[in-house]
Order: C-alpha cells, then sequence, then structure tokens
C-alpha cells in the first residue's frame, strides 16, 4: 500500500475513530489530542502495518494503547511522594506541650479521693503504693496477709468509682 493509499483509508476511518475517542477521553480536546497522536504514530510505524489486515482495528488498537500510556503518565505525574525526612511523628503525643494544669487536677483529685477512703482501707493502700510488701504490711498492722490484700483490693475499686471521670 502507497503512503498516499495509506493516508486515504486513515482519513476515511477517522470519522468512525472520533467517537472512540470521546468515549476514552470523556472530553472534546482531549479527544482531538488523542485521535492527533493516534494518526501520527499510525504514520510513524506505517512499516509495521501488515498489508492485508484489518487497518480499523490496528487503528483502534492504536489509540487504545496510547490513552492507556497516556493516563500512567498522568497518574505518576500525579502522584505525590513525599521526600521529607521521618517527620512521621509531627502528630504524635511526644511532641505536644502541656501546661501541667490537667496533671495538677488530676492529681488533686486523687488525693482528696484516698482521703476519703475509710482508715482501714486507705493505710494499707498507701503502703502499699510507696513500695510495703504484703507481709510487711500485715506484720505493721498485726492483721492477716488475706486481709491486706482484700483491703487494698477494696481500696482500688472505690477509688476507680470515684475517679470514673478519667476512665479513658
Amino acid at each position: 500500500m502507497t503512503g498516499a493509499e495509506f493516508s486515504q483509508n486513515i482519513n476515511q476511518l477517522s470519522s468512525s475513530l472520533k467517537p472512540f475517542a470521546m468515549r476514552l477521553t470523556k472530553d472534546i480536546e482531549d479527544a482531538n489530542d488523542l485521535m492527533q497522536e493516534t494518526v501520527l504514530k499510525a504514520f510513524n510505524n506505517r512499516d509495521k502495518f501488515a498489508e492485508g489486515t484489518n487497518l480499523k482495528a490496528w487503528l483502534y488498537t492504536i489509540m487504545k494503547n496510547t490513552f492507556i500510556t497516556n493516563y500512567q503518565r498522568m497518574v505518576r505525574r500525579n502522584t505525590f511522594i513525599d521526600t521529607t525526612d521521618n517527620l512521621h511523628y509531627i502528630n504524635s503525643t511526644g511532641s505536644t506541650t502541656e501546661n501541667m494544669a490537667y496533671a495538677g487536677f488530676t492529681m488533686r483529685d486523687i488525693k482528696r479521693a484516698i482521703a476519703r477512703l475509710e482508715d482501714n482501707y486507705r493505710i494499707p493502700f498507701l503502703m502499699h503504693f510507696r513500695g510495703f510488701k504484703y507481709h510487711e504490711i500485715a506484720e505493721q498492722l498485726g492483721i492477716p496477709i488475706g486481709t491486706v490484700k482484700n483491703r487494698i483490693h477494696i481500696a482500688r475499686k472505690d477509688l476507680k468509682s470515684m475517679l470514673k471521670n478519667y476512665e479513658r
């Protein structure tokens, strides 16, 4: 097929390629660009077209592949690549600043709650909190070790209910 015949055949088929370009791009300007690129590639690769095969199918394939390549290029170009140095910790709590007012209110509430405990629960609890072992508390208070464990358990339970506003 001569160059003139090839050009004439492409001109005749271009009217059927236009709707396909519109379905792919969904934009008239992009469809025109895709048509132009398809025809240009067809002319540049005319020697690869095997005479006797379906020229229309060959042009559709060129158009589809061109569209896919352009789409992939656009996606890669619009992909944001973060090149900052490990700034994932920006929103972490390790970089926040507090004025310690909240901690002050919390400690005040904890101390008030402990003060409201009955003596027989508060004393073993505070001793355990300060690092005494169960058997040491039992010796100093002159009560069985099981009673010490029970009173500490009850003190914790009462404190938890008094300080339920601080549950997370």
